[in-house]
C-alpha cells in the first residue's frame, strides 16, 4: 500500500515513520509512504502556500494551486490514488472505514492548516474527508499519521501474529478483554484463575465474557446490534452477563435458537 502525504510541515512526519511497526512495515515493503512539501509548488518567491480569505475573517487559508500542483505531481508518478483530506467536518475514523480504506493500493493524504483549504482545491480533487474526531488540531499530519497506522496494521504480514489485527478491540465491535502477564501477584491483584488454567475452551469463555463487561461498563452503546453465537450466549447467560445486555443488543439475536440453561 502507498501513502502520499502532502502537507507544509514535512520534518513533523519524519519521526513517527522511524518507529516501531511502520519503520518495519517500510522495511519489508509492506507500505510505501512518501512526503511531499506543498511549499515546493508555490510558483511565487516566497513559496507561499497561504492567503488572506475573500469576504474577510480571521486566519488565513491555504490557496489552491500549490495543493493541485502537488497533487498532479502525485498522479503523474504513482497514479491516481484516492485523495483524503484530513479534516474535523469529515466522516469519523472507525475500524469499519479504516477496513474499507485498507483495501485502496494507494491514497493521498492532504494535510490542511490555518483556517482551512481553498474550497476549489476540495471540489476538485478530494475524494473525501476523514475526522479522527470531534475537536481541532493545529493541522492534519497528526490526523494523518494515525491514518497511516491505522491502515498499516490491517496490510497482510505486518503484524507478527497473524491474527492480531482480527482480535484487537472494535474488530469485532466490542471493547477488547483486559490482559495479564507476569508477575502472577502486584500488589495484592492476581490474575484470574481461569487465564492460568490451560483450559482453552475456559480462557475463550472467559475472555469474551471479560470483553462484553469491558464493552457494557466502558462503551455500552457498542453492543447495540451485535450478534452472538448459541454457545457465546450461552456463557454469557452462565456468567451471569446475558440479561444485562440483552435489551441492548436487540433483534441481533436468532431467537429460533434455544440457549441451554
Amino acid at each position: 500500500m502507498r501513502f502520499d502525504i502532502l502537507t507544509i510541515f514535512p520534518d513533523l512526519l519524519a519521526s513517527p515513520l522511524q518507529e516501531g511497526i511502520i519503520r518495519r512495515a517500510i522495511r519489508d515493503d509492506k507500505i510505501e509512504v512518501a512526503i511531499h512539501n506543498i511549499r515546493d509548488f508555490a510558483t511565487d518567491k516566497q513559496a507561499m502556500t497561504d492567503d488572506r480569505p475573500f469576504g474577510g475573517g480571521e486566519g488565513m487559508v491555504m490557496k489552491p494551486e500549490p495543493i493541485a500542483a502537488a497533487i498532479d505531481k502525485v498522479r503523474e508518478e504513482a497514479g491516481p490514488g484516492r485523495v483524503i483530506f484530513l479534516s474535523p467536518q469529515g466522516s469519523t475514523l472507525t475500524q469499519k472505514k479504516a477496513e474499507e480504506l485498507a483495501g485502496f493500493d494507494h491514497l493521498v493524504l492532504l494535510c490542511g492548516r490555518y483556517e482551512g483549504v481553498d474550497q476549489r482545491a476540495l471540489d476538485l480533487y478530494v475524494d473525501e474527508e476523514i475526522s479522527i474526531g470531534d475537536y481541532i488540531l493545529t493541522g492534519g499530519e497528526l490526523a494523518a499519521m494515525v491514518l497511516v497506522d491505522v491502515l498499516t496494521r490491517l496490510q497482510p504480514g505486518v503484524l507478527g501474529c497473524a491474527d492480531s489485527a482480527e482480535r484487537d478491540c472494535f474488530s469485532r465491535g466490542m471493547l477488547k478483554h483486559p490482559q495479564y502477564t507476569r508477575p502472577r501477584e502486584f500488589r495484592g491483584l492476581e490474575v484470574p484463575e481461569e487465564l492460568l488454567s490451560g483450559d482453552h475452551g475456559m480462557i475463550r469463555d472467559w475472555r469474551l465474557v471479560a470483553a462484553v463487561r469491558q464493552t457494557l461498563a466502558k462503551r455500552p452503546k457498542l453492543l447495540a446490534g451485535l450478534a452472538f453465537s448459541k454457545q457465546e450466549r450461552k456463557a454469557l447467560l452462565k456468567a451471569g452477563v446475558w440479561p444485562e445486555i440483552e435489551g441492548i443488543v436487540n433483534g441481533a439475536v436468532d431467537h429460533h435458537e434455544e440457549v441451554d440453561e
